[in-house]
């Protein structure tokens, strides 16, 4: 099921003109034109730059050469829109409202959303959300001003932090490290920004740390490292293990040294993100953005954009996967070979 350009908000509209989508006189033929969007997370994040080098990739306006020529290899008559959110948990809702047609979502989010569990508990299971794709790993991020004194987790006490949107992907991630770590929500004074508002806010002294899940590098973090004497607090220790235990969908990774300007790499946790729709798109529409999502022309627009694009891959396509596959999904992976 497509979505009119109309229909969308100013800022997509503006979105679908910023990823270079070359409507052109196509524009003319409105019935030959299906809209697709993609919900992302704030645009400081790496949700937002990610989908937009997707939505290239899988769009194909009519009057584009083709790809034989040239041109574009999309799904012909699709055009892909990135269309920012609050993230993970806005987007599982949306989609499955038919508010979106797709968004990216983490791991944990998506099982609890599609079973009712975790952090939906007592809410209606979203049956229909499907995986069109996983993505890549998302690293916990724990930032915090040099002159805090934050050193660890348990250094947030009495800080003023920053744990996203409450229908972000941070914000459940964000309160499960704390609870690992033995810090209440009342010992933190909590505020709920945007990663770029966080990240202004910290930079102009009105907050001690924030939290961020993302890939790496985030965009509005990087821009933080160079305007403000920052650090990246750890996130390991005995209190790492009993929470993995608890919560598998979490692994332990790092943060490398130099992926922010003159910031120390650190420990953390991950969890994946993954790409879904709703089983209420049609097949044959997701099986053609599977299709072209694993063409060579996407994987070249995908190694020379956001760094993270570099790890969404065709053999790592069904890592971590807690729900099902979307049909036409499904349908690419068989022929592929990669289901038996």
């Amino acid at each position: 099921m497509g979505t009119r350009l109309s229909a969308l908000p100013t800022a997509a509209r503006a979105m679908a003109i910023a990823a270079g989508l070359a409507i052109g006189a196509g524009l003319a033929q409105a019935e030959e034109v299906r809209y697709f969007t993609i919900g992302t997370a704030g645009i400081g994040g790496t949700y937002f730059p990610l989908a937009g080098t997707i939505a290239n990739s899988i769009s194909n306006p009519p009057g584009s050469r083709g790809c034989d020529e040239g041109g574009s290899c999309g799904v012909p008559g699709l055009v892909a829109v990135a269309q920012s959110s609050h993230g993970s948990t806005a987007n599982v809702g949306a989609v499955a409202s038919g508010e979106l047609n797709s968004g990216f979502s983490q791991a944990d989010i998506a099982y609890w959303a599609y079973s009712g569990t975790g952090t939906f508990e007592g809410r209606e299971p979203m049956r229909d959300l499907r995986v069109i794709s996983a993505l890549y790993p998302e690293h916990m991020h724990l930032v915090a001003s040099r002159a805090s004194g934050i050193a660890s987790v348990k250094d947030l006490v009495g800080k003023r932090v920053s744990l996203d949107k409450t229908d972000s992907g941070t914000y459940p991630d964000a309160i499960l490290v704390l609870e690992a770590f033995g810090v209440a929500k009342t010992d933190i004074e909590i505020a709920n920004l945007l990663p770029d508002e966080a990240t202004d806010a910290l930079r102009k002294g009105n907050l001690d740390a924030l939290f961020f899940v993302g890939g790496y590098p985030a965009g509005a973090i990087a821009e933080l490292a160079t305007s403000a004497d920052v650090i990246l607090v750890p996130i390991a220790g005995p209190e790492v293990n009993a929470m993995l235990l608890e919560h598998s969908f979490f692994t332990r990774d790092e943060i490398p040294d130099g992926v922010y300007a003159d910031v120390a790499g650190v420990p953390t946790v991950a969890v994946g993100a993954q790409w879904l729709t709703s089983l209420t798109q049609s097949d044959d529409l997701i099986y053609g953005i599977t299709k072209a999502l694993w063409n060579s022309n996407t994987r070249h627009l995908l190694d020379v954009g956001h760094a993270k694009g570099a790890s969404v891959t065709l053999p790592t396509a069904l890592d971590g996967i807690g729900i099902p596959l979307h049909p036409g999904a499904e349908r690419y992976y068989r022929e592929a070979g990669m289901i038996k």
